[in-house]
C-alpha cells in the first residue's frame, strides 16, 4: 500500500531502539526523511546506518534528550519544519507510589507529559499553515488498565490523553491529526528487562517468567516492533487524514473490553 508521504519529513523521538526504532524504520521505508534520536552516540549511528541501509532513505541521527528545552532544540533543528513528529520517550521505572518523591514525580511528568505538549506546541501551526500533519504519540496500554508499580508513567500518559483530546478536534480540518498508540507487550529491550527483574524477584527462569507473562495474552505471543511500527507509519499516512483524537491498543488482546 502506498501511505502517500514519500518526501514527507518526520522527526522521531527516542528511536535509537525498540518501538521507536520501528516506526522510524517504517517511516523510511514509506519514502520519509527520518531524523532519529536517542541519548547514546553509537546506538544511534548504529540505528542510523542500519534504516538507511536497509531503506535507502535519508536518515538524520540527533543526540538529544527530548525532555529538555536543548533536546527539542536540536530536533529542531536538523528538521525546522516536520511533517510528522512521533513523540515517545522511556517511562519511569517500576516503583511503590509510596516511595515517589515530589521531584521524580515531576521528572516523571515532564518526560512523559511535557515534553510531548511542548514538541507539539512548536510543530502544529507550521502544520496547520501546510495544511497537512500527522502527530503520533506513543503511550502505553496501562493508559486503560492502569498497572500498580506504574502509577507515575499511567498518570503522566494519560494526562497527555487528555490534554491533546480536544487539541486534536481544534485542528483536524487543517488535515492535522493527533492520535496515540498504546502498546501492551512487545518484545523489546525494556520487556526483557522487565521479564528480567520478575524472574529474579521471583526465583524462576527468564523462560519461565516470560512463559507466564505470555499466557495472559490472548494473541499467544509478545507483539513484534514491525507490527508496532506498520500501525504508526498508517496513523500518518495521507489515507489516515479522517482519523484523529483516537486511542489505538496494541496489546494482542489483552485489554477485555468491547470500547
Amino acid at each position: 500500500m502506498n501511505l502517500g508521504i514519500a518526501g514527507r519529513k518526520a522527526i522521531v523521538c527516542a528511536s535509537s531502539r525498540g518501538l521507536g526504532k520501528a516506526c522510524a524504520k517504517a517511516l523510511a521505508q514509506a519514502g520519509c526523511e527520518v531524523v532519529i534520536n536517542g541519548r547514546d552516540a553509537r546506538q544511534l549511528q548504529a540505528t542510523a546506518e542500519e534504516i538507511s541501509g536497509q531503506t535507502g532513505a535519508r536518515v538524520i541521527p540527533v543526540v538529544a534528550d527530548v525532555a529538555t528545552a536543548e533536546g527539542q532544540k536540536a530536533l529542531l533543528s536538523a528538521c525546522p519544519a516536520p511533517d510528522i513528529l512521533v513523540n515517545n520517550n522511556a517511562g519511569p521505572p517500576m516503583r511503590d507510589f509510596r516511595a515517589l518523591t515530589r521531584a521524580q514525580m515531576i521528572d516523571g511528568v515532564i518526560a512523559n507529559m511535557i515534553a510531548a505538549i511542548e514538541l507539539i506546541q512548536q510543530v502544529i501551526d507550521p502544520m496547520v499553515a501546510r495544511r497537512f500533519g500527522r502527530i503520533v504519540n506513543i503511550t502505553s496500554g496501562s493508559v486503560k488498565m492502569p498497572l500498580a508499580g506504574l502509577d507515575l508513567s499511567s498518570g503522566a500518559r494519560a494526562g497527555l490523553t487528555a490534554f491533546l483530546a480536544g487539541v486534536a478536534r481544534s485542528v483536524a480540518a487543517a488535515n492535522v491529526t493527533i492520535n496515540n498508540i498504546l502498546p501492551g507487550a512487545f518484545d523489546t529491550d525494556r520487556l526483557r528487562g522487565v521479564l528480567r527483574r520478575t524472574a529474579e524477584q521471583k526465583g524462576v527462569s527468564v523462560e519461565e517468567a516470560a512463559k507466564a507473562r505470555i499466557a495472559t495474552i490472548p494473541a499467544g505471543r509478545f507483539g513484534q516492533p514491525d507490527e508496532f511500527g506498520a500501525a504508526c507509519a498508517f496513523l500518518c499516512s495521507a489515507q489516515a487524514g479522517y482519523i484523529t483524537g483516537q486511542n489505538l491498543l496494541i496489546d494482542g488482546g489483552v485489554f477485555n473490553g468491547a470500547f
